[in-house]
């Protein structure tokens, strides 16, 4: 089979029942498997086990393949991210942790339960139109649990882009992206001087984060499962995809959910109105809050056109994502341009 991107590796049956082997024994043996398709970076397959579970194995990049600074060890750290959440938020209906293995002839994998459900993107693609207003609601509540779980440093697990403040790590988190657009030469629509300045001029608004909240970060539409229930309408059934998890400002996990739009603009959106009845913090879209969501939006936005030529997307086979990522960069430095670098205190964090 050949592989999505050029961080997925080709896996075939005879090389998954190798990786079942090796994290259940031979007492174990495979039933069936096939792919997961839909994401780009790790290579996933669903395996049905001869005991009548269901699992998920997802297999990491070879080491030898090129990745983005924030993409080096995301297996281990999906498998801790699973760990906290089942340590801290059980609630959070994220997939448990069976195995996490790393072998210098298999690589590096890890294997979970298999959650029930398909993604709201799916359903939102599938001719069944079905309500998930009260999945996205609940959704929206299981961000703000996460939340409440707190780290002892910014950003991501060492040696990536970390700090003693959110700002600090903020800074290293932009400082590693433009370096990748260096090394895989990607053009991006402003001097990266214009970018690596941002932290600094609005240091009084990052510097309000006082707290790391565990943040899922990757919440688009195709991480959230949910299927329907008796009512006719869909709800939440899981979360997946940890491994981009961070810790920092909670106002940064409410961009990913309303990709290319704006929070703060759509009030009675059902995660955020999830998100607000579950949050300790009260969610108030001040002048500083206005701010950081411009920020992470533009954080968003430039790792999705950074990490495009390791996925082996070029202009020539998606021009539409080129241009919309462009705009979007465009108007994100527009608007923080023109705002004011200092603003009362208040939001959330």
């Amino acid at each position: 089979m050949e592989a999505l991107s050029r961080t997925q590796r080709p896996l075939d049956h005879d090389q998954v029942r190798r990786y079942v082997q090796a994290s259940f024994g031979a007492d174990h043996a495979m039933a069936d498997c096939g792919p997961i398709t839909g994401g780009g970076f790790a290579t996933v397959w669903w395996v049905a086990l001869d005991d009548g579970r269901e699992v998920v194995l997802k297999v990491a990049p070879r080491p030898d393949v090129p990745l983005l600074r924030y993409e080096r060890g995301l297996c281990a750290a999906e498998a801790r991210y699973f760990r906290l959440v089942a340590a801290h938020a059980p609630q959070v209906p994220v997939p448990p942790l069976l195995h996490h293995g790393d072998d210098p002839e298999l690589g590096e994998w890890l294997v979970s339960g298999l959650l029930p459900g398909r993604s709201l993107r799916e359903w939102t693609e599938s001719e069944q139109h079905l309500d998930d207003a009260p999945a996205r609601y609940d959704f929206g509540a299981a961000i703000a649990a996460l939340h409440r779980v707190s780290g002892n440093r910014y950003g991501y697990d060492a040696p990536r882009a970390s700090g003693a403040t959110w700002r600090e790590a903020f800074a290293g988190m932009l400082d590693g992206l433009l370096a990748d657009a260096a090394d895989w030469d990607v053009a991006l629509p402003t001097a990266p001087e214009k970018i690596r300045e941002l932290p600094e001029r609005y240091a009084s608004v990052l510097d309000e984060v006082r707290r790391p909240a565990l943040l899922h970060f990757d919440g688009w539409d195709g991480n959230v499962l949910a299927e329907p229930e008796a009512d006719g309408n869909l709800h939440l059934r899981g979360i997946v995809d940890g491994e981009r998890f961070l810790f920092g400002d909670p106002l940064m996990d409410l961009v990913s959910p309303l990709i290319y739009r704006r929070v703060e603009d759509e009030p009675h959106n059902p995660f955020l109105r999830g998100y607000r009845v579950a949050s300790t913090d009260p969610v108030v879209f001040d002048e500083s809050a206005l701010r950081r969501l411009s920020l992470y939006r533009l954080h968003l936005y430039l790792l999705m056109t950074v990490e495009m030529p390791s996925r082996g997307i070029t202009r020539e086979n998606q021009p539409d994502r080129f241009e919309r990522l462009a705009d979007l960069l465009d108007h994100e430095l527009t608007e923080l341009r023109r705002a004011s670098p200092s603003a009362p205190a208040g939001g959330i964090g």
